[in-house]
């Protein structure tokens, strides 16, 4: 509990309304799971992936218990993911049972992006609006590493803006993961370089 903070998570479980049937949360305890059943959730979807350490252990054997169906899908939140990933990121919503609690570590970044991703092409919610969960009120900080999160919608936006192209199709034909890194990289030593040490206005 220590090493991966659940101590925290006792304190400030971060669990915030997405939609109807979907919420997101950090890291629950098996406490939180059986809550969680009694509030009438089916899925837990798992940000994380699977692990061999202690908290997944209990997770997923909570899980079994309360017959809680456990989703694990492993998002990535300092580092952009592969394609496939995120082309099964827009396809996963039909396949879950609803309602759906759906958690990372912190409930701040991961969960950000799968709001957006859900919201975005499940429910047919504009994409600068979906964005909004993207926010520093669910813990989510765009200037750290885990920006490279807003990174990754602001680089399509902008390739639609330019081209009209869809954003499937713009995951298979265009988007490279290490392209993306290395964009991430690059805009943040210039943020750096303009913010903190040139002290532009």
């Amino acid at each position: 509990m220590l090493v991966d903070h659940g101590f925290l998570r006792i304190l400030f479980f971060n669990k915030r309304r997405v939609d109807g049937d979907l919420w997101r949360s950090a890291q629950p305890s098996p406490a939180h799971l059986q809550k969680i059943k009694a509030e009438g959730f089916k899925t837990i979807l798992n940000l994380r992936g699977s692990r061999n350490d202690a908290t997944y252990i209990l997770e997923r054997a909570a899980c079994t218990e309360l017959k809680l169906n456990l989703v694990d899908f492993r998002i990535r939140s300092r580092s952009a993911s592969n394609k496939l990933t995120m082309l099964a990121s827009i396809d996963i919503w039909k396949t879950l049972e609803y309602p759906v609690l759906m958690h990372c570590k912190s409930g701040s970044d991961r969960t950000g992006f799968m709001a957006t991703m859900y919201l975005w092409q499940h429910k047919k919610v504009p994409l600068r609006q979906a964005m909004n969960h993207l926010s520093l009120r669910y813990g989510h900080v765009k200037q750290a590493k885990t920006g490279v999160i807003d990174f990754f919608y602001e680089q399509y936006l902008q390739a639609e803006k330019e081209s009209g192209i869809g954003f499937r199709k713009w995951v298979e034909t265009i988007y490279d993961r290490d392209a993306m890194d290395a964009a991430f990289k690059q805009k943040s030593r210039a943020n750096i370089l303009i913010n903190w040490i040139l002290r532009r206005e």
